[in-house]
């Protein structure tokens, strides 16, 4: 018998069912989800409203591809309308996040007829070649250099040297607003404010990469909005399917139609399965006000790790429902301990304990992560 290729540490649970922020294993154990398959599930597992859509979707037609409409993918553009802000006209469907960095990527080398690509240290963007070679980690990249040779990596969050970073070979500056691989790091407004303000004096693109900080998680629809300053393109995905995948990138309007047929395609991008569960996300997000849920239940577990009680712990960062616990002590030793008490979590970076939970987490689940927590850090292997 065949099997699937390890390429991922193994927990030894075996997942047999989910519901909303809860998952259960084979045993019957019950774990608060604070991985949600790297931020994928936040608005729950099997949510009852997305998981009806799908399955009336599902009784009607599944794969259909760009050149025709279909009434999923047009309720969908209806329903995400509503969640951008006015400038942002265009959106370039496709299957994950990374195939929406390489595709933000592909446009603004089509825009500016440039080739140089500006990241950050600590940046995370993909696996796939060119969303590689602009993910900082030398651990994720070395393997399969030479990458895209066109990159320049700057140091995050120092609004100081942002100008001599951006020249007349600048196709694009590509940001996370909060690093989520490299350590759940929030950038600073003056940091976002000087990259906007040398991007458009060098008229190269601003992107921002919200594929994890998107969608309702940061206590406001999209992370930027919370600093005021709007990039050229962003990205987005995760939880923006419901749990299906999906990666999307989101034009200014005047950026426009920028392929010419042929230039770019996705075999399973819009297909309508995704787009029905993507249309009631995006309903969902409004009728039930997630992203204010996700500030008010943010500030509750902030609070509630920074009662570890443990010399190991540093600081809480993040916003919203991505957090991030910073130790004096490399993190992922946690995470196994964390789990026999019935909390799944992440790393970030060698040193944060990350928490990506679902929206709909209650005082009692944070309660849990704050007793979860605080034993294991009490008592490190």
């Amino acid at each position: 018998m065949a099997r699937i290729a390890r390429y991922y540490r193994e927990y030894g649970v075996r997942i047999v069912r989910g519901y909303m922020q809860y998952l259960w294993d084979d045993q019957g154990r019950r774990y608060l989800d604070c991985n949600t398959n790297h931020g994928v599930a936040f608005l729950g597992h099997a949510n009852p409203y997305i998981a009806e859509a799908v399955r009336r979707q599902l009784e009607e037609v599944w794969a259909v591809p760009l050149n025709f409409s279909t009434p999923a993918r047009e309720r969908f553009i209806s329903a995400f309308s509503r969640l951008l802000p006015s400038k942002f006209g265009v959106v370039f469907l496709q299957n994950t996040g990374t195939e929406a960095v390489e595709t933000a990527i592909k446009m603004a080398k089509k825009i500016t007829r440039r080739r140089t690509v500006v990241a950050f240290t600590n940046s995370f963007h993909g696996r796939t070649l060119g969303s590689l070679s602009i993910t900082w980690n030398e651990a994720y990249r070395k393997a399969f250099e030479p990458l895209y040779p066109y990159v320049k990596f700057g140091k995050f969050n120092v609004a100081a040297e942002v100008e001599k970073l951006v020249d007349e070979d600048v196709c694009c500056v590509v940001v996370e607003p909060i690093q989520g691989e490299g350590g759940v790091n929030p950038a600073t407004p003056d940091f976002l404010r000087a990259l906007r303000e040398v991007t458009a004096e060098k008229n190269a693109l601003l992107i921002f990469d919200e594929i994890q900080t998107g969608f309702g998680r940061t206590g406001a629809v999209w992370a930027f909005q919370k600093y005021g300053v709007e990039p050229d393109l962003f990205t987005a995905g995760k939880a923006l399917g419901g749990g299906l995948p999906i990666g999307v990138v989101i034009a200014r309007e005047d950026y426009g139609d920028v392929f010419e047929p042929g230039e770019h395609g996705s075999t399973f991008a819009g297909n309508s399965v995704v787009m029905a569960a993507a249309a009631a996300a995006s309903e969902l997000l409004l009728k039930e006000d997630v992203p204010a849920r996700a500030e008010a239940m943010g500030e509750e577990l902030a609070k509630a790790l920074a009662e570890h009680g443990s010399r190991i712990g540093l600081r809480v960062k993040g916003m919203g429902l991505m957090r991030g616990l910073e130790l004096r002590v490399k993190a992922d030793q946690f995470i196994q301990q964390l789990l026999s008490k019935g909390v799944l979590a992440l790393t970030a970076g060698m040193n944060v304990l990350r928490f990506l939970p679902p929206y709909s987490i209650t005082r009692e689940d944070v309660e849990l992560i704050r007793s979860a927590v605080s034993e294991v850090l009490r008592s490190p292997s």
